[in-house]
């Protein structure tokens, strides 16, 4: 990882990395990591601010998902790390187990030891020392001296992870090597436990080898003791040690200095109120940095009308952008450029008496304007001064949106103003309901007719009627029934021999 990442960081993605090639994923919690790596809550907390915002090309290391349940309660979020690109980015594989038993700038040294192993290069203390810098106050951003790194090497050799030899590599320099695991039990090593006495102290010297600095420095707040211990923990009153505050008021006030500030930086008057206390500011006197004070060129007139607590902030967020890579000359040509566009709204002096003009530099004179490649400035690109491409494209979108809208507006606009103009065509009255129509009356179908067979020709009628007699009727009318018997015999003949009253006897022949 680049100087952008705090040392915490690689550890943070190790462990996630870890963590994310079981099948749930990275669920793990933030006081859960912490407890893992032996970090404090807010280190883990910054770093993975750091992972999860997009660097300056473009693409963050470590992508977070919210996740909640099926009552609608929040859980912890799925964060996955960034794939490697194994065609055009060189990376390093490391165990999962140096960054819960290594410290972070140890781990950064191990893992910069262990990459110069894999691809054969010879290290160099002047290269190892471009790795750690410092994180914190004046010096942020700024190599570490050559005592410290060397102090470094040496804690990371007596955990077991890397061997130094010395003078044995090319040109008489040391020769690094870094193992898998280390060659003998660490803290994080449970199932292990050291059988001999402890050994004892050594001595103090008369100048004590500190590793960033004149004071060891945590960044994580005030003093505490933490439990270093990678087990889970079940309860909250497992944890050792409490934590106590230092005031800057009371009998915890800040001790005099030789060297006093000015009368531009110095501690706040008596009706300067902080912003979170109701009594007069009691901390140390306010110095400026010479990289912040020459950022601050611009608004040197107004800089003894700004409360020191803003200025503070003021130095605070200057050198955040500073060690973020954003170079001094670029942030004095921005707060130039809308320092002079204030001026010119309206003098600047009364808004200073009034501490407006600290808010704003931290508001609107400080923050970077344009789109999300940090490249761009206001829309144009740093380096070359020419229009930035992504905001050209932007506003081109933007601009083809709104003309679609417009135009959209217009065309509905126009329908309406159409519709108004049309006539009005009445409607013709609805047509009276119809009257009830009577109850249909069905009757009963007829039988159908018999069949009757052939129609006789008249000469067999003539000689049928002519050899008629009771008996041949009477057996007529059995066999083929009244009808068909009155259409050969005929009525006359055919009625005296009927039996059923209710036959009409057909019609007559």
């Amino acid at each position: 990882m680049g100087a952008q990442y705090g040392d915490a960081a690689l550890s943070v993605h190790i462990k996630i990395a870890a963590l994310g090639m079981r099948p749930e994923g990275c669920r793990a919690r933030v006081a859960t990591l912490a407890e893992y790596l032996s970090l404090s809550k807010s280190a883990v907390e910054r770093a993975l601010t750091q992972l999860t915002t997009a660097g300056s090309d473009g693409i963050a290391e470590v992508t977070s998902e919210r996740k909640t349940s099926r009552d609608g309660e929040g859980e912890s979020a799925l964060r996955t790390v960034r794939p490697v690109d194994t065609d055009r980015e060189l990376f390093v594989w490391l165990p999962a187990r140096a960054a819960t038993s290594l410290p972070p700038r140890q781990l950064r040294l191990y893992a910069v030891i262990s990459y110069a192993q894999i691809r054969r290069m010879p290290l160099t203390l002047a290269e190892l020392r471009a790795v750690v810098r410092h994180q914190y106050g004046d010096s942020a951003g700024q190599p570490l001296g050559e005592r410290q790194v060397k102090r470094l090497l040496a804690d990371l050799e007596a955990t077991g992870w890397i061997t130094i030899h010395h003078r044995q590599g090319p040109r008489g320099r040391h020769a690094y090597e870094a193992h898998l695991r280390p060659l003998h039990p660490v803290l994080d090593d449970t199932a292990e436990e050291p059988t001999g006495a402890p050994a004892p102290a050594a001595p103090a010297t008369t100048t004590p080898d500190i590793h960033d600095g004149s004071a060891p420095r945590t960044a994580d707040g005030s003093p505490s003791r933490d439990d270093h211990r990678t087990d889970r923990l079940g309860r909250k009153d497992e944890l050792g040690g409490g934590i106590r505050r230092r005031r800057d008021s009371g009998s915890y006030g800040p001790a005099p200095v030789e060297n006093v500030a000015g009368a531009t930086f110095r501690a706040a008057a008596s009706d300067e109120k902080r912003s979170n206390q109701a009594g007069p500011y009691c901390g140390p006197g306010l110095q400026l940095s010479p990289r912040v004070w020459q950022v601050l060129e611009p608004v040197h007139p107004e800089l003894p009308a700004i409360s020191p607590y803003v200025l503070r902030r003021i130095g605070q967020e200057i050198g955040r952008q500073l060690s973020a890579g954003v170079g001094m000359e670029r942030l004095t040509t921005r707060l130039t450029t809308r320092y002079s566009r204030l001026t010119a709204a309206g003098p600047a002096t009364e808004r200073a008496r009034r501490g407006e003009v600290g808010r704003w530099i931290l508001g609107a004179g400080l923050p970077r304007h344009g789109c999300r490649l940090d490249s761009c400035e206001d829309g144009t690109t740093w380096s070359t001064g020419e229009r930035c491409a992504l905001c050209a494209n932007i506003a081109a979108t933007e601009q083809a949106l709104a003309a679609a809208a417009t135009e959209q507006a217009l065309a509905a606009a126009a329908a309406e103003e159409a519709r108004a103009q049309q006539p009005v065509v009445a409607e013709p009255p609805p047509d009276p309901p119809a009257p009830p129509r009577p109850p249909v009356t069905w009757l009963r179908w007829p039988p159908p007719s018999p069949d009757l067979g052939p129609e006789p020709t008249p000469d067999e009628r003539e000689q049928a009627r002519k050899a008629a007699t009771d008996d041949t009727i009477r057996q007529a009318l059995d066999q083929l029934g009244a009808p068909a018997a009155i259409r050969l015999y005929g009525r006359a003949l055919i009625l005296p021999h009927l039996t059923n009253p209710e036959h009409d006897g057909g019609t007559p022949a």
